[in-house]
């Protein structure tokens, strides 16, 4: 069976190591461009049909305001199925303790059972958050392996890490698989 990497990215002005500065490519579609050349998985990145706002302190405000009111932000595109894939890398930004609503719009569109997705996610020093728990939640019959939190202002140095994590879920994969880390 094949891999995928889905994932969600912003770039434009993101807060980065305590200050705003503007990105050419979004931090997340950096750790996802790596683990693909580590993997040679097929990539699809996630976009809404409103796009947010280019500013940091618009986008942000836009994104709160999804958060709050659990919106469903409408995809551009989705991958035409995912039935080919055993393992899904799902990547995101983490925005005030989980995933963009646009991961949750994604998640709610296909059955995950009997996939095993292996979550990461960017952040400025809130690791995983409770993403881990609302993936679990929405894909109910898929295996949730261990994730990786990347610290966004190191990414384009997290090569090595993400090398790490890989061999680690592919030691644990040979062995007698489970999953790597319970969430309630």
């Amino acid at each position: 069976m094949a891999e995928i990497i889905v994932y969600f990215s912003r770039k434009d002005e993101n807060y980065v190591s305590g200050t705003i500065k503007k990105l050419d490519i979004g931090n997340t579609e950096v750790a996802a461009g790596f683990l693909q050349k580590l993997t040679g998985a097929e990539l699809f990145k996630l976009e809404p049909m409103q796009e947010y706002s280019k500013n940091y302190n618009e986008c942000i405000a836009q994104a709160q305001a999804d958060q709050r009111r659990d919106a469903r932000p409408e995809l551009k595109t989705y991958p035409e199925n995912l039935t080919q894939y055993d393992t899904i890398y799902l990547g995101y930004p983490n925005y005030w303790g989980t995933m963009p609503m646009a991961m949750f719009t994604f998640l709610e569109h296909f059955d995950f059972t009997g996939k095993t997705i292996f979550p990461f996610c960017t952040h400025e020093g809130s690791g995983m958050g409770n993403s881990e728990a609302d993936i679990k939640r929405l894909c109910p019959g898929a295996q949730i392996g261990k994730g990786l939190a990347l610290k966004g202002g190191s990414v384009n140095y997290a090569q090595p890490e993400i090398k790490e994590w890989l061999e680690e879920i592919r030691r644990e994969r040979n062995g007698n698989y489970r999953i790597c880390k319970e969430v309630s």
